[in-house]
């Protein structure tokens, strides 16, 4: 509501009265300003997660008023460079609120919205790639924990261009023999020699912690490159892209992989997470145990991994967790006959593992890879091919992750819409399409949105220029996602980033509407196989049908009401939230 107290100056009303202006309590612009305030309501009704606000309990009502209260308090003091001389205590840039991610990370980290948002149950995660989640140090530290892995490259890394932009990748070797003689960083090594990791970090410049420091720079995107919008998303994806290799190689071998697996799965539940689907290119194969080479399939990989969630489910540290599946994702750069080779797997590896394989997709860079228009042969093959060997593999593509507007990339949204995707990966341009929102909406397609990876890959300059607000404005149903976070920048695999950045950029959010997002994850979770009616039918039910997905919305539901009944007892007495009327 709007207050007429805030527009006036004292000082200034005599001068005000003596030249005739009027005050707003007068009637006439009373009658507008409640014009005004209906308009406003009235827009605020089409929203995505209008219905979700009308059924708030007194105890969430009461929770999202007192996190407005705390969001509007650290804007004007720890978003605020007059409250505090950050200049002179050495900080970089004037904080504000809304500043890009990695460099308000540290800041937003020791406020009181994220100890909030940390705690908040969060749903399902619905858009990640599994090589790109986890701890990076927890990942490092068993590299050097795990026997006989060693660091093989092409050529030497003696130069700094080189150890910047030469490949390299890790290895398992049974018994290495360290021979202090070699080494990576020589030019006198002799390629693809594999060296032991710790002697690696010995001879490293430095030492070891400037070896670990390399290693993650080389496997993440690094603040500085982070914010360098002016060399374009290109130049991004390119170091973006190279990082998925060498995590790979020391991922899937096999004792690591079996760990990292369930140390991503733990990393979730700690953060609020009962679900995840996530996204694997399964071109790339487990090295077993004590072996030298991959497998030549990914029965394997699969196999492990069903094995790890399974166990990790049956652990004391799951409890609540509900588990997680698998949408199989084909490099959509490629070639037509890989791609119809990678299909054929896929189809395979449903038949031996239905409960794990919930769905395809294509991944990439789009603006460099086929659109989806060029590979509808492809994907009808598939779709028939499918129903040939009565698997159900519905799709969930990536598509509108783009600047673009009327371009091939952008017109994904078309394809992916028309090829019924059951969800959008991103959908980053979708707010220029007026049309194809209203069929979003009318199909009940949700938009996977990823607000930290979409800045960092250079889509938008900061959460303040993010296109989500408009989609919601819009009813188009979503849910926040973090895409990568092992090497966009969140660190570990959890959701609290992306939830932060959206509450505390966003006005018109608010808990509430965070609250929203994270129903809106489970239910469009892929919990179990369905056909497409199906699975309209149980979005439509919500929490009021039968079934998995009705379950888990009402369970989800229990715990957003502790949330926040939690949010008052511990953060109630210290608010006046009757300041934000």
């Amino acid at each position: 509501m709007y207050d007429p107290s805030e527009a006036q100056l004292s000082e200034d009303e005599r001068w005000l009265q003596e030249e005739g202006v009027p005050t707003l309590d007068q009637p006439f612009l009373a009658k507008y300003l409640d014009g005004r305030d209906a308009l406003v309501a009235q827009e605020k009704r089409q929203r995505s997660d209008h219905a979700f606000r009308e059924t708030l309990s007194p105890m969430a009502a009461e929770a999202a008023a007192i996190v407005s209260a705390i969001r509007f308090e650290e804007q004007q003091t720890l978003w605020n460079p007059q409250f505090e001389d950050n200049l002179a205590k050495g900080e970089p840039l004037e904080v504000h609120p809304g500043m890009m991610f990695n460099l308000a990370k540290e800041r937003m980290e020791s406020s009181k919205l994220w100890k909030i948002v940390k705690k908040m149950p969060k749903g399902a995660l619905l858009h990640c790639h599994l090589g790109a989640m986890g701890d990076l140090d927890w990942l490092i530290n068993e590299a050097f924990q795990t026997e006989g892995i060693c660091l093989s490259a092409t050529a030497p890394l003696a130069s700094s261009i080189a150890r910047e932009e030469a490949p390299f990748m890790f290895k398992y070797v049974n018994n290495p023999t360290a021979d202090s003689h070699s080494s990576l960083w020589s030019e006198t090594y002799q390629s693809p020699l594999p060296i032991p990791i710790a002697q690696a970090a010995e001879a490293f410049p430095g030492g070891k912690q400037p070896f670990i420091d390399w290693l993650k720079s080389r496997v993440s995107v690094s603040r500085d490159e982070s914010i360098q919008h002016q060399l374009g998303p290109n130049a991004i994806w390119r170091k973006f892209t190279s990082c998925f290799p060498i995590l790979g190689s020391l991922q899937l071998y096999e004792p690591i992989f079996r760990k990292f697996v369930r140390n991503v799965l733990l990393e979730l539940v700690e953060d609020g997470v009962r679900w995840v689907d996530m996204r694997t290119i399964l071109t790339a194969t487990l090295t077993r145990t004590g072996a030298t080479k991959p497998d030549d399939d990914c029965e394997g990989l699969l196999s492990a991994l069903q094995e790890e969630i399974e166990a990790f489910k049956q652990s004391e540290e799951a409890q609540g967790f509900w588990g997680a599946r698998l949408i199989w994702t084909t490099i959509r750069s490629q070639n037509s006959r890989a791609i119809i080779e990678d299909m054929k797997s896929c189809i395979e590896m449903k038949l031996l593992f239905p409960d794990l394989i919930a769905g395809y997709d294509l991944v990439g860079q789009e603006d460099l890879g086929r659109p989806l228009v060029e590979l509808t042969p492809e994907l009808f093959w598939f779709r028939k091919r499918c129903a040939e060997e009565g698997v159900e593999i519905p799709f969930f593509f990536h598509a509108g992750e783009t600047l673009g507007d009327g371009d091939t990339t952008d017109e994904n949204l078309f394809d992916a819409v028309l090829l019924g995707t059951r969800r959008i990966g991103h959908g980053f341009s979708l707010f220029k399409h007026p049309l194809l929102i209203e069929m979003i909406k009318d199909k009940k397609i949700l938009i996977e949105s990823c607000p930290v990876s979409n800045e960092v890959l250079r889509l938008t300059s900061s959460i303040m220029s993010h296109p989500l607000p408009a989609l919601l404005a819009r009813g188009v149903p979503c849910s926040l996602c973090n895409d990568d976070p092992a090497i966009l920048g969140q660190g570990k695999s959890g959701m609290t980033h992306d939830f932060w950045q959206a509450l505390q950029g966003w006005e018109n959010l608010g808990l509430e509407g965070l609250a929203s997002l994270a129903e809106n994850s489970v239910r469009w979770a892929a919990f179990e196989d369905c056909s497409s009616r199906e699975w309209q039918q149980e979005i439509k039910a919500g929490a009021f049908g039968d079934g998995i997905k009705a379950d888990r919305v009402k369970e989800w539901a229990r715990d957003f009401e502790k949330f926040c009944q939690w949010v008052v007892l511990e953060y109630g007495a210290d608010q006046d939230i009757n300041t934000l009327d």
